[in-house]
């Protein structure tokens, strides 16, 4: 079994062999979250990913040491590289001249991003299997965490420029997330199946933006300015 690093959630840093081949590391990676996604944790064989990704057992043991490994540092993976691109809307907050409209702009692609067929497939089995691997969970946190700095980071700014009041941006993040991105989320995750109609999931984030907006709003700040 190869010797690991873990970061600083307990989530493994495996480096790749000198020998091993790159294409037959992705082949285990995204055979195994196929695999995770469809059986589970406990479901899901070492065989059965070997299988899929067109290698041998041990060629999988000498990538990631162990089924547990293997799943830890896939899903971790994963779930970390899902939340790109959202940084850089988050820094049009302050500059746009129309900080609602950019603000909508911004959780609206959040949205979407979590309502991603694959991400919310990884979201119940991080739910089902947090018990076992709370890593999971500490993961999901820190994206949460990432993106919740860089929205309270606006929200500061644009309390200091007189655009907006918002005196305790941190708990404002999270109303505002929550009738927003949550809102979408909860439904989807509990009914997979669920079509939102057409400018339902819109009319929920700029509907959730306005009320937000409609409390925060610096006093003599017209809307959307």
């Amino acid at each position: 079994m190869p010797e690991t690093d873990l970061d600083e959630l307990g989530i493994p840093i495996i480096a790749v062999p000198v020998s091993s081949s790159e294409r037959k590391r992705r082949a285990i990676e995204e055979a195994a979250v196929a695999e995770f996604v469809r059986e589970g944790y406990a479901g899901a064989s070492v065989d059965s990913i070997a299988t899929r990704a067109k290698v041998s057992k041990p060629t999988v043991y000498k990538h990631f040491g162990n089924k547990e490994r293997l799943f830890l540092a896939v899903i971790g993976g994963y779930l970390r590289t899902g939340y790109t691109g959202l940084a850089p809307l988050a820094a049009r907050i302050t500059e746009a001249p129309d900080p609602r409209a950019a603000l909508v702009e911004y959780l609206d692609a959040w949205v979407r991003i979590v309502l991603r067929e694959d991400i919310m497939t990884l979201r119940r089995l991080v739910i089902g299997e947090v018990e076992r691997f709370p890593q999971l969970g500490a993961v999901w946190a820190e994206i949460n965490s990432h993106n919740d700095a860089d929205l309270t980071t606006a929200l500061t700014t644009l309390t200091e420029r007189g655009v907006l009041d918002v005196p305790d941006p941190r708990p404002a993040v999270r109303q505002l997330i929550a009738m927003t991105v949550g809102a979408a989320q909860l439904i989807r995750t509990f009914r997979p199946s669920y079509e939102f109609a057409d400018g339902e999931l819109e009319n929920l984030v700029s509907s959730g933006v306005d009320v937000f907006l409609s409390h925060y709003r610096a006093a003599g700040r017209p809307p959307g300015r």
